[in-house]
């Protein structure tokens, strides 16, 4: 898929937790049903290190394992987060926001309710807007994922043959998404507009999905450019 743009310095230490133990947590929040091997390659430690703190982790109910058959050979386990694992997440704001949105629903209609949900995404692009009118595709899509990971939605973006992808690993008032999805068409026309781009939703967390991935193809030239220094 090309090379990959992370944002790993994210703002989350899941649970308070830090060290290697965060550091899986977050490896398998961005990627579900890895071995101990995948993740002593990923952070590079050992092997022995790494199941040492999946039996803790898993001691503390935060992941769990699947037996899973991969080729030739004895069945591996491959873990993933379990739902407590997975609450350590951050989640802004969205028990005060959900009420918010029911309030507003019950006295103005479910439309309302939509309207106050675009009007949160309207005024993060009209922030953006200064610094990416003179942008490269480069330059426009780190700023608009950065503005993501920053709320919490444990955002990154690879390079793509005719484009790019937007991940969004994590969702941040999942909550709020379950009882008024429009949320999630929200954040797709913001991405669309902040980054003057055709985009497609490819996976979906609302969906059952691990996160949710955009496809997205730039107007412009097609591609992800950088500018020449």
């Amino acid at each position: 898929m090309g090379d990959v743009v992370l944002h790993q310095d994210l703002p989350i230490a899941p649970g308070g937790l830090k060290g290697p133990r965060a550091a899986i947590l977050i490896e398998l929040k961005r990627a579900q049903h890895l071995t101990a091997t995948d993740l002593a390659a990923k952070l590079d430690a050992s092997l022995n290190g790494i199941r040492h703190h999946l039996k803790e982790l898993e001691a503390e109910h935060l992941i769990e394992y699947d037996r899973e058959r991969r080729g030739v050979g004895a069945p591996v386990f491959a873990y993933r987060l379990t739902p407590h694992g997975e609450a350590l997440f951050p989640r802004r704001y969205e028990g005060t926001l959900l009420q918010l949105l029911d309030q507003v629903a019950q006295r103005d209609g479910r439309g309302a309710a939509a309207a106050l949900l675009e009007s949160q995404f309207e005024a993060i692009a009209d922030r953006l807007a200064p610094a990416l009118a003179e942008a490269t595709d480069e330059e426009r899509i780190e700023r608009v994922t950065q503005a993501l990971a920053d709320d919490g939605f444990m955002a990154e973006w690879n390079r793509a043959p005719n484009g790019a992808v937007v991940i969004a690993h994590n969702c941040a008032i999942l909550a709020v998404a379950e009882r008024f999805p429009e949320v999630c068409d929200a954040e797709h026309r913001f991405l669309a507009r902040t980054l003057d781009a055709t985009v497609e939703r490819r996976s979906h967390i609302l969906g059952g999905c691990g996160a949710c991935e955009y496809n997205v193809r730039f107007r412009r030239d097609g591609a992800v450019t950088s500018k020449e220094t």
